[in-house]
């Protein structure tokens, strides 16, 4: 662990670490706070469903154009438009009633989602060398989960309270504190996006982004059914609570498997050590179509964190060593658009499915999609041999030269 405790010495790690903290818990708390205040208006477990793959695919699809709009005009102002008005619609979504109105606040709020996430990595290359990328993606990695811990069990327990509007009204406050402190750091502020490379072409047309997209569509409609297959299936066996157990033994999960993959060596090339987590992920995502809503469930649920909070630290390495110059925020926004959109029709169909078919069917699709993901980036992998290789020393800090900041 000594590399953490480097990683922390560097100025604006903790700043890094802390600042956007709230906010990443509540977006732990929507999903969940969105299908409870759904099901609990409409009495629905497909509608509360289809809530959660409105807001997704709201928020899904506007993804890459706010990733473009921070790289060229950097995270000050964006963070403080997106910010309040997430937190404001939030507020209006809890006071909702009428099932229209409720889908239809559900999608305004997708569509006004703060950039968080994508907000915050790109800031690790200018806080930290070359070589603690890797650390320092795991231990970003391992705060996002760990607030995947929280935002699930918290947005349960408000949910199912006697006071069952506080789970919206938590999130829209947490919303605001953390996208605000995170705005107001310097290091956001005095954020420039890179240089792009003349006459370059549109993202679209990258070829190992193309790939990256194809196994976004796959692993996208696999979670977006996990998600409210759980939820739907402990709701339809009358023991709602357990849902915050399974996610909660899954984002704990999560956390320790995002650390453990910053500990992997450096000198192990990110293409092939995710690949080869990838296939230990298809494996233990099989027996959770087996289980049932309880400890089965929460054993199984965490096998699968464990190895997918893994394979999250790799991904990042994959893709910033593809990704073209000048597209910091914009490649992943883009890739987040492709595998939101299909992970809000899995969770729009999970319900839908969950209630006429089975939970366990559903559950069973998940790892079909996770081995057809693994099957994607094995036939493909000559697109992605850019993550195939370890650099030199001389060439990281070759590289960390080329990385700084410029305007455009």
């Amino acid at each position: 662990m000594q590399r953490y405790r480097e990683l922390l010495r560097f100025p604006n790690a903790w700043v890094l670490i802390l600042a956007a903290l709230p906010a990443r818990i509540s977006y732990g708390m929507i999903s969940l706070a969105i299908f409870f205040k759904t099901e609990q208006e409409t009495n629905s477990v497909a509608i509360a469903g289809l809530a959660i793959g409105i807001n997704s695919v709201a928020g899904s699809l506007t993804a890459g154009i706010r990733g473009s709009i921070m790289d060229k005009w950097g995270q000050k102002w964006p963070l403080r438009i997106f910010v309040p008005c997430y937190a404001g619609m939030l507020l209006a979504l809890n006071m909702a009633h009428d099932r229209t109105i409720l889908l239809v606040a559900a999608f305004v709020l997708g569509i006004t989602a703060p950039p968080i996430n994508l907000s915050v990595r790109p800031l690790w290359k200018d806080v930290v060398p070359a070589d603690y990328l890797r650390v320092a993606y795991a231990a970003d990695t391992a705060i996002m989960n760990f607030a995947g811990v929280i935002g699930p069990v918290l947005a349960t327990s408000l949910a199912l309270s006697s006071h069952p509007g506080s789970a919206l009204s938590t999130a829209s406050a947490m919303m605001f504190i953390g996208g605000t402190a995170l705005g107001i750091s310097s290091i956001s502020r005095n954020w420039k996006p890179e240089k792009k490379v003349k006459d370059s072409a549109a993202l679209w047309r990258s070829k190992p982004l193309q790939l990256l997209m194809i196994e976004g569509c796959f692993i996208g409609f696999g979670w977006g059914l996990f998600d409210v297959a759980v939820p739907a299936f402990a709701t339809l066996e009358g023991v709602p609570q357990r849902t915050a157990w399974i996610f909660g033994a899954m984002g704990v999960a999560n956390v320790v498997g995002g650390l453990l993959a910053g500990l992997v060596s450096k000198n192990r090339s990110a293409l092939s050590t995710m690949r080869k987590t990838y296939f230990i992920w298809f494996f233990v995502s099989i027996p959770i179509a087996f289980s049932y809503p309880g400890w089965s469930m929460a054993l199984f649920g965490a096998a699968l964190g464990l190895v997918g909070g893994a394979i999250q630290v790799f991904y990042w390495e994959v893709m910033e060593a593809v990704r073209p110059k000048g597209s910091q925020t914009a490649a992943m926004g883009w890739l987040w658009t492709v595998e939101g959109t299909l992970m809000s029709l899995g969770a729009a169909l999970g319900g839908y499915l969950s209630e006429t078919f089975s939970p366990r069917t559903v559950l069973a699709t998940t790892s079909a999609c996770i081995g057809i993901g693994f099957v994607i980036l094995t036939i493909g992998r000559e697109r992605l041999k850019a993550a195939d290789r370890i650099p030199e020393s001389e060439e990281d800090l070759q590289a960390m030269k080329d990385n700084l900041p410029t305007t455009n």
